[in-house]
């Protein structure tokens, strides 16, 4: 699972690249460390065009993990789009892309740890995206905050690629590099957009940090 990532570009990179129309976040400092729960951009759908805004990663979890709990801090990652629980929310009114210019993995070492290993298209980190999913939901994220009514985000994931398989075998991000396959997963039907559930190819991706968990202040391979 991707539990990390970065977005070191600009708001006005972020709208160019994903044609948004309307900005609600203000002035957007730059992220260099992502966790889950944590607010981070996202540009989706709306009825007065496109918009780039701020959502709370992870959304809701199935009924069945929830047994037991008395919160739901959500789902970041998202791989079986089949189930019913996250169809609802596969239609053009729900998806949203979350822009990002790295991602982390842990890569496990012979002395047992697990220090963060980081991708990005280049060493430069150009900005990408994620295909995600969004919602708005009342539900109790943390019990000292109780009850409260959130926008939330998640993104897909496909088997990986060899690049990110070395290090993480199950799964990577769902990355979508051009503006045509961003118009694609906003616009096209669920069985064109899901088409892009897909590794990158090999070449596009490469490792450009280790160790740190931010890649604001990593340490040089």
């Amino acid at each position: 699972m991707c539990n990390l990532y970065s977005v070191t570009k600009g708001q006005q990179a972020i709208r160019e690249l994903a044609r948004a129309m309307h900005d609600r976040t203000g002035n957007l400092p730059l992220f260099p460390g992502i966790f889950p729960d944590y607010p981070a951009p996202i540009v989706r759908n709306h009825p007065d065009g496109r918009e780039l805004t701020i959502a709370r990663w992870g959304m809701p979890s199935p009924a069945f993990a929830l047994q037991g709990k008395k919160s739901d801090p959500g789902v970041t990652n998202v791989r079986n789009t089949k189930s019913s629980h996250w169809r609802r929310w596969l239609g053009v009114e729900s998806r949203c892309v979350v822009p990002f210019t790295s991602f982390a993995e842990n890569e496990v070492l012979p002395d047992g740890s697990r220090p963060p290993i980081w991708f990005a298209l280049d060493e430069s980190r150009p900005l990408a995206f994620f295909a995600g999913i969004w919602t708005r939901w009342t539900s109790v994220r943390k019990v000292k905050e109780g009850e409260t009514t959130n926008d939330l985000f998640a993104f897909l994931t496909t088997e990986p690629n060899d690049i990110v398989g070395a290090y993480h075998p199950k799964a990577m991000p769902v990355i979508l590099t051009t503006e045509e396959e961003i118009e694609t997963w906003m616009t096209a039907t669920p069985a064109e957009a899901l088409a892009l559930q897909r590794p990158l190819p090999d070449r596009m991706l490469q490792v450009v940090a280790r160790g740190a968990k931010k890649d604001g202040d990593v340490a040089p391979l």
